[in-house]
């Protein structure tokens, strides 16, 4: 269009209706990035950028079978030509109809700082109650996230959390008093056991036990390690029952060698330093209830798995369930 052409449009802009003004302050406005499937072709500004969705979620056919279907809460909705259904971005997700997505990174970045319940919800303007329901809506999805597979030397040890019943009203044995010190691991009332498994790639994967014996290992070790693995272990009796069990070849590193056999080529050093790791960060939340104690390892498996390089849309990537494949191992 030439300049006398542009003036002359612009003297009839007065003339535009209400709703005609509407669709040329649309048309004007920048059109977001947008991926394969078009997400937020016309999504609100408030919304984040959000991952494309892989599959359809309710049937999980490809997402070449994804037809755009109009917007909803000012996110592209799409129909699949399989189930016949529609879907959005968030569909399936923990942070569904999760109220002022606006703040969605400023949260995810509250998770990367491992700030408190009280001190995120005074970054992103929120009550501490709200705060905390989304910290778990953030970390449901975010605990399932562990590696598949180990391969190689693997290493595998036991760490242990005190079981707690924090925030909850009524808890089936007397409260324990200030600075009591937990129970030995071998008595009737055992702290929590947490196994992590590491292979010298770094792939990762930690469960919450209800006790440390052969038949709990080998519910959690068989699908994730292969049959030729070489797992180093500490002198545990139960990694020796389920490595004799399943046929691995098996290294039982003594503790009091300090992680580390006599030869040095098979150690367990990598998985205790992770727990130290772990043990550091979680102290900042002065206890865990264990009902979430999940939740948080599958956030410091997160943050391990990305270290320094950790985004928001990382952190909302895993939070709507779609891990990096890299990262897990899969």
């Amino acid at each position: 269009m030439d300049a006398q052409a542009f003036r002359h449009w612009l003297d009839r802009v007065p003339e535009l209706t209400p709703r005609q003004r509407l669709s040329l302050l649309r048309s004007l406005a920048p059109a977001p990035a947008t991926g394969p499937l078009g997400q937020g072709s016309a999504a609100s500004s408030e919304f984040p950028d959000l991952p494309d969705l892989p599959d359809c979620p309710h049937c999980h056919a490809e997402a070449g079978n994804l037809r755009p279907w109009g917007f909803t809460r000012g996110l592209a909705r799409y129909r699949c030509q399989c189930c016949q259904r529609t879907c959005t971005a968030l569909t399936g997700s923990s942070l569904a109809r999760l109220q002022h997505p606006d703040q969605w990174n400023a949260y995810a970045q509250a998770l990367i700082d491992g700030l408190s319940v009280r001190a995120a919800a005074q970054l992103c303007g929120l009550s501490k109650n709200t705060s905390f329901l989304w910290r778990h809506r953030f970390l449901a999805l975010i605990a399932e996230h562990r590696d598949a597979h180990e391969a190689g030397i693997v290493e595998a040890g036991e760490t242990f959390f005190r079981e707690s019943f924090k925030g909850q009203r009524h808890i089936p044995r007397p409260a324990h008093q200030r600075g009591a010190l937990g129970k030995a691991p071998d008595t009737d009332a055992a702290p929590i056991p947490v196994l992590v498994v590491r292979d010298r790639s770094g792939h990762t994967a930690d469960f919450k036990l209800d006790r440390l014996d052969a038949a709990q290992l080998a519910e959690r070790l068989k699908p994730l390690v292969d049959a030729d693995v070489l797992l180093c272990t500490d002198d545990a009796a139960a990694y020796a029952g389920f490595a004799r069990a399943a046929q691995l070849t098996h290294v039982a590193v003594p503790a009091q060698t300090g992680g580390r056999s006599q030869g040095g080529a098979y150690h367990i050093q990598n998985v205790s330093a992770y727990h130290g790791r772990l043990k550091n960060w979680m102290g900042r939340f002065h206890g865990v209830a264990t009902h979430y104690l999940d939740h948080y390892l599958g956030w410091r498996r997160m943050l391990e798995r990305y270290g320094d390089a950790i985004t928001p849309q990382h952190c909302l990537s895993e939070a709507l369930g779609r891990g990096m494949q890299h990262g897990l191992g899969t």
